[in-house]
């Protein structure tokens, strides 16, 4: 039987409490590198303990809340009563070298305010997901429209904002939380130290398209950025179609990246009698975003001609930077075709089986295992026994009176 790597991060034990995608994918983040998280959740779950996507259309277990806390030991408590908080308090303050780290999102409840916490345990760990700085609530696809995102996005003639369907600041905000826990881990090795860390989905937003220098180019242009479709913005790169329907996205953001398309099109004599006439040097990324629409329409006749596997042959032998258009039914055809060895299975407490993911780091050149799919308070007795060293009848007398579930 092959024995369990050693992950950096094996012994550290975290206490998540914490819904939806940022905190639960920084939860995931460290459990894939070997922390023992223990998520914490109000009996029957919280409000995205049924998310969807969910088996069944709809009808069984989220395939949403599975993939996002695989890994993790779960226990359920009420909440709302003074036992099933003292409880909360417990486990995020057990002593330990390798205990006392809290991921949450829980924003005005007094009883989890940090300074009730660092009473217990003056060296905590305590990363908070807020919406914004000020406590108000926010999610990624507000936020997303606040930076500005929506109106750069679209066709060249739309008039209405575009929503973006990834939760970018979501997943990103999530590895920041896994970033500052090991940070704050790292000071508090040297100095002793704990951290109070409070990390707003908007400043992250708003951090991302500013160091993009999107902020800086608005106020010197004194307008917004114009949409462009598929044509990528400062650069030369958009989608063609093959002639077999399929479309394959090419982009050119180098002058190798250029001669290397140009070469494999066959289009060097047309592209050289194009800059001699328009006094352009193509080598220059800024001249082939400004020709961007006059070079697709050189190109599009050689793609047209051609069917995708073609097409897909001649560009990677040519070293060109290019992409498929496909489906997420293609992505799982591929996987279940032994492609893709990030993807595993995973079977839900129901007995559905989804998709879910490894680690994206390999370690020693191993993604890792997955972890298995959570189940709703499933280790609320183990967790009381092992972390807080309570006895089988008091745990007996905790389900009694409904503290945990």
């Amino acid at each position: 039987m092959t024995s369990t790597p050693h992950r950096p991060l094996d012994g550290l034990q975290v206490v998540e409490c914490a819904s939806f995608v940022a905190g639960p994918t920084g939860g995931m983040t460290l459990a894939q590198l070997g922390a023992s998280v223990i998520r914490i959740d109000p009996i029957g779950g919280g409000p995205d303990h049924g998310r969807w996507p969910a088996a069944g259309h709809g009808t069984g277990d989220s395939y949403y809340w599975a993939s996002l806390n695989k890994g993790k030991r779960s226990i359920t408590v009420d909440l709302r009563s003074a036992e099933g908080r003292e409880l909360v308090l417990a486990l995020a303050t057990a002593p330990g070298d390798d205990r006392g780290v809290l991921v949450d999102n829980v924003v005005g409840r007094r009883w989890m305010a940090n300074e009730a916490l660092t009473a217990r345990r003056p060296d905590l760990i305590h990363v908070r997901v807020q919406g914004y700085p000020d406590g108000r609530p926010a999610v990624d696809y507000t936020v997303n429209a606040e930076v500005g995102i929506p109106q750069i996005t679209g066709g060249e003639d739309g008039a209405a904002p575009v929503n973006h369907v990834l939760p970018a600041w979501d997943l990103v905000t999530g590895l920041t939380v896994s970033t500052t826990v090991l940070a704050a881990l790292h000071q508090r090795t040297r100095t002793g130290r704990g951290v109070y860390s409070e990390i707003a989905l908007s400043d992250v937003a708003l951090a991302g398209v500013a160091n993009l220098g999107w902020l800086s180019e608005a106020e010197e242009q004194h307008r917004e950025r114009p949409r462009h479709g598929n044509h990528v913005y400062g650069s030369f790169g958009v989608d063609f179609a093959c002639s077999d329907g399929h479309r394959v996205m090419v982009v050119a953001l180098t002058p190798g990246q250029w001669t290397a398309l140009i070469t494999v099109t066959g289009t060097e004599a047309v592209f050289a009698a194009l800059e001699k006439a328009l006094d352009a040097d193509l080598a220059d990324e800024t001249e082939r975003y400004r020709l961007r629409d006059t070079i697709a329409a050189v190109l599009k006749p050689w793609f047209l001609a051609r069917d995708s596997a073609t097409v897909e042959s001649e560009l990677n032998r040519a070293r060109v930077l290019w992409g498929r258009y496909q489906g997420m039914t293609d992505v799982v055809d591929e996987y279940r075709g032994g492609a893709h060895p990030l993807l595993a299975d995973i079977r839900l407490p129901g007995g559905t089986t989804g998709i879910t993911a490894r680690s994206p780091i390999r370690w020693d050149g191993e993604h890792g295992a997955p972890g298995a799919a959570p189940q709703l308070g499933r280790e609320t007795d183990e967790v009381l026994a092992d972390v807080l060293g309570l006895s089988g009848p008091e745990i007996g007398a905790l389900h009694d009176r409904g503290v945990v579930g």
